[in-house]
């Protein structure tokens, strides 16, 4: 049990320490566009995410994939800004196909979870749980996820209900700022 509290601590921290900016931007890209009224919606997609991070994080420990970090340190990046940009192109269409940004944040987390790999790969294979030690790290990134996205929306909330900032323009500004983090971070990580 005492493993699976490690691994647990090293997903939570994996997405609160501020060493995780890149993983924060992404979950401040994905749930900007939602509400509290969508509280069921932004979880499924979060957790999406965490089932496409889960899956590369266990081909990777079972070594059954591997690829160049410069490039996924890269390709994180790029997720962030594709996913503000189609929040940015979406801003005034009311709802849009939510299963879009199911399949993004799926695929997305594929990505993100390559970016994990290497480090976790190197300490799984130390420890005879395997299984335990992905089940308690991707639970703790789980419950990380859904910390940062409750902060999310009870920052918009307070934003829409007592600032009176409309919903498009709380989009449109969280999207724009995570755009330009997103397009520095790919360019200080160009892999060529």
């Amino acid at each position: 049990m005492s493993d699976f509290g490690f691994y647990f601590g090293l997903g939570w921290k994996h997405i609160i320490s501020t060493d995780a900016l890149d993983h924060q931007l992404f979950i401040l890209a994905l749930a900007s566009v939602y509400t509290f009224k969508n509280i069921k919606q932004v979880l499924i997609l979060v957790t999406a995410f965490t089932i496409g991070h889960s899956l590369t994080l266990a081909l990777s420990v079972l070594d059954v994939i591997r690829f160049p970090g410069k490039w996924v340190e890269f390709l994180i990046p790029c997720t962030i800004f594709i996913t503000a940009i189609n929040n940015l192109w979406r801003v005034d269409k009311k709802n849009g196909s939510v299963n879009v940004n199911y399949w993004l944040a799926l695929f997305f987390g594929l990505i993100h979870g390559m970016g994990f790999a290497n480090t976790i790969r190197i300490m799984l294979a130390r420890d005879q749980t395997i299984g335990w030690g992905l089940f308690g790290f991707n639970l703790g990134l789980e419950a990380g996820q859904i910390a940062v996205v409750a902060v999310i929306l009870v920052l918009a909330m307070l934003c829409i209900n007592f600032m009176k900032v409309t919903r498009r323009d709380w989009v449109f500004f969280i999207s724009a700022g995570v755009f330009a983090l997103s397009v520095q971070m790919a360019f200080e990580r160009l892999p060529f």
